[in-house]
């Protein structure tokens, strides 16, 4: 009888539980949705943006809710929606017992800013695009040319890296793809450190901040139109044609290098690479003349000297051409 009155009690207790459940869940969704709260999120204490509006993101939240009842929020479409924002890293959409509704945002901060065919728009840490607001220019590396979406990653490594760095954040201030090499460009004189692809960038960069302490500082950047770096242990420069200075150097190494004889401009040719200082214009062979015949006479010939070369100095050479009578 006891085991009776027991479970009675339990039974009534439940039902009149659910009773007040159902009727204060009724209540609670009937309510009005009270205030919208929209809260942005830096995580890791990332760089603060302001591409979203917070009254932006009220009007969308009331327009998907017209009649401002609690019961009629879908939050988990809402959320959805939120997270489909251009500019929107992950949202996070809940309701408070108050009836309030709070919307926490953490923003893409951008790595660069690309311009690709024409089209501008900017390139987050995780490698995802996000088009330019209208509202907000945020202060990034300008990147031009075509480049991939499997580079995105490192490329944004490589402006995080120049970013964290004194020296690389005060020269460079761009950065440019051409014909699958990499250019960055700088803020003093006339030229571009190339560094081919991206891998070994902090070598890289290391070279060039040596050249620039230990040579560039004693010379006018303006003397240089290249200065590369995409080769291991070397740093090879090309001068400016425009610089007048250099004028006399380009003319001079032409003519050394006309002067050389045909096997030594060819051996030179085969071993000069794109980034040479100056590249010479191979001259086309002359027509092979007939070969004359050699006449002996008893008399001494004269010492024929052999033509100069830039790289080595030879003293000419005298045969002997004596002969016994």
């Amino acid at each position: 009888m006891k085991n009776k009155w027991r479970i009675l009690k339990i039974l009534s207790t439940v039902i009149i539980f659910g009773f007040l459940l159902s009727f204060s869940l009724k209540r609670f969704n009937n309510a009005s949705m009270e205030k919208v709260s929209v809260n942005m999120v830096y995580p890791h204490n990332d760089e603060k943006v302001y591409f979203i509006d917070e009254k932006d993101v009220k009007d969308f939240i009331k327009k998907s809710n017209p009649s401002k009842r609690i019961g009629d929020i879908d939050i988990p479409m809402l959320e959805k929606e939120v997270n489909n924002f251009p500019s929107v890293d992950s949202a996070n959409v809940y309701l408070n017992l108050n009836g309030n509704l709070n919307v926490d945002i953490v923003q893409k901060v951008p790595a660069f800013r690309l311009n690709k065919n024409g089209q501008d728009f900017y390139v987050d840490k995780k490698g995802y695009e996000f088009p330019i607001s209208k509202n907000y220019s945020h202060p990034s590396m300008l990147v031009t040319g075509d480049v991939k979406r499997g580079e995105y990653l490192k490329l944004a490594e490589l402006v995080e890296k120049i970013n964290k760095d004194d020296f690389s954040r005060k020269y460079f201030i761009g950065i440019k793809k051409e014909k699958n090499s990499y250019y960055l460009l700088t803020s003093e004189g006339n030229f571009r450190v190339e560094i081919g692809d991206l891998d070994h960038i902090e070598f890289k960069v290391k070279g060039f901040k040596a050249f620039v302490e230990k040579f560039l500082v004693y010379q006018d950047p303006q003397k240089y139109s290249k200065v590369s770096v995409r080769y291991d242990n070397q740093i090879v420069t090309t001068l400016n044609p425009n610089y007048k200075e250099n004028d006399s150097i380009i003319s001079a190494r032409k003519k050394e290098f006309d002067k050389a004889p045909e096997i030594v401009r060819k051996k030179a040719l085969a071993q000069a690479t794109q980034n040479n200082s100056v590249k010479p214009v191979e001259k086309k062979p002359e027509a092979a003349k007939p070969a004359e015949k050699k006449v002996e006479k008893k008399t001494e010939s004269k010492a024929r000297e052999k033509p100069k070369v830039t790289e080595k100095k030879e003293e000419p050479k005298k045969k002997n051409t004596d002969k016994k009578n």
